[in-house]
């Protein structure tokens, strides 16, 4: 291992937010396995440098409450669906982390003590200083809120130091990448910023906790391998998120 993989963390502790529908790979439906393995690993990775690592992870993939909501379920009750979709998810990504050898919990906001824990802030808190990564699942518990909501408030009482959003594109651009060519990477952005220009990195009400939390956001590829641990290294590329200075 040469002296770029050897360097250290730039954040003790960090929450991971990633969609459900980074769990698809190329798949239409439910879980690439491909994809589970290689998050495990990165998760491994950033566990063996030391880092308190915390996740969140959408519902996408099995059920979007939005979509439901759009068809003629009702709302709130849509939205239940898709909690429990991101439960399904946090149990399928704790059990391949777990195969990686690192001890892993589930918590979620919607009590189902047979399949894994209830969200208590003080023994997640415990958990992440005993080692243990904590996967909090069914968002925040409440209709109407997104996941990326979820992440920034677990985040803010977590006192992560960093929100990383894995995404597919390697930061935020000025258009989408894949279908602009002559779109900008964003270096650094403001939290005013991504939400004057309509950046749509996360939804505005997880932008407002976290610039309100003091939270920054790193924006990078969760689907290239290793990416995940070099981004906490500095060492891939990506965008971030914080308060604009002066």
């Amino acid at each position: 291992m040469g002296e770029g993989e050897r360097a250290r963390p730039r954040y003790r502790r960090v929450l991971l937010k990633m969609s459900g529908e980074a769990l698809m790979g190329a798949r239409e439906f439910g879980h690439d396995d491909r994809v589970l393995r290689q998050l495990a690993a990165d998760v491994a990775a950033v566990h063996a440098m030391g880092v308190e690592l915390c996740l969140v992870i959408g519902g996408g993939n099995i059920v979007r409450g939005s979509t439901l909501a759009a068809a003629g379920v009702e709302r709130v009750t849509a939205d239940h669906m898709g909690m429990l979709g991101t439960v399904i998810n946090a149990l399928a990504v704790q059990s391949v982390i777990e195969k990686q050898g690192v001890p892993t919990r589930v918590m979620s906001a919607i009590p189902m003590s047979a399949v894994c824990e209830p969200y208590i802030r003080r023994r997640a808190l415990r958990h992440l200083e005993k080692g243990r990564v904590v996967i909090f699942a069914a968002g925040t518990g409440n209709p109407f809120f997104t996941t990326d909501t979820a992440a920034a408030l677990r985040a803010a009482e977590m006192n992560c130091e960093v929100l990383l959003k894995g995404t597919q594109v390697d930061g935020v651009y000025s258009a989408d990448p894949r279908t602009h060519p002559e779109a900008v990477r964003y270096e650094r952005l403001s939290y005013l910023e991504v939400l004057a220009r309509d950046l749509r990195v996360m939804d505005a009400s997880a932008i407002a906790l976290a610039r309100e939390s003091r939270i920054p956001i790193i924006v990078f590829s969760v689907g290239e391998p290793g990416n995940f641990p070099r981004v906490l290294q500095g060492r891939a590329p990506h965008t971030i998120i914080e308060e604009a200075e002066g």
